[in-house]
């Protein structure tokens, strides 16, 4: 093979690798919930992973009560606040703790999660199911708690509507929102996942 059918082979294969490169690059965007909801922000979470409790962040090992101030409790709702500090307060004279795992979140914070659980679950599609877009989640607007621990969660799903608070999802087991007629009309069904709401 002379020089000049050398270089022909190589610009071809060069070609067809960049081609390949730019097809799989469309295709990866593509499978995104959108581009806005991935970029990072220019707000208080410019990094993946460097959320604070300015974001509504709960540390790992940091307990929670519905009557802290911190942003992720006072971000919240203000009649969702007061219906969790009503039922907190009855579920401990029942030996039962209700922590606040997760309330408010900045936009840029519920961005940051849903970057993870795309990473965790493989596909943004799977992970819909349980992280929201900062454009849909109830946690951005405020309206949304996630109760721990266990015992506590399993507590509020037995008596929540009593104090207006429901579970959302099935498979959200801490996920309560405010349904104030759920104490004469109980809670309304739940949606099989995040996914099923948005439709």
């Amino acid at each position: 093979m002379n020089t000049s059918s050398s270089r022909r082979v190589v610009v071809a294969v060069a070609t067809a690798l960049a081609i390949a490169l730019v097809a799989v690059v469309l295709t990866v965007q593509q499978s995104l919930p959108t581009a806005s909801a991935l970029a990072s922000p220019p707000d208080s979470v410019a990094v993946a992973g460097t959320a604070t409790a300015a974001d509504g962040m709960i540390a790992d090992g940091v307990h929670v009560s519905m009557l802290d101030d911190v942003p992720a409790v006072t971000g919240l709702d203000d009649a969702l606040r007061a219906a969790l500090q009503r039922a907190a307060r009855v579920a401990a004279s029942d030996g039962v703790e209700l922590r606040l795992n997760s309330g408010w979140r900045s936009p840029a914070y519920q961005r940051q999660l849903l970057r993870e659980a795309v990473a965790k679950y493989g596909s943004a599609e799977e992970a819909a199911r349980w992280v929201a877009t900062a454009d849909t989640s109830e946690h951005v607007l405020g309206d949304a708690a996630d109760i721990g621990p266990r015992r506590g969660a399993e507590w509020l799903g037995r008596h929540g509507a009593d104090f207006g608070l429901c579970r959302v999802y099935a498979n959200e087991a801490w996920h309560f929102e405010l349904r104030e007629d759920a104490a004469t009309d109980g809670c309304p069904r739940m949606y099989a996942d995040a996914t099923e709401r948005r439709r």
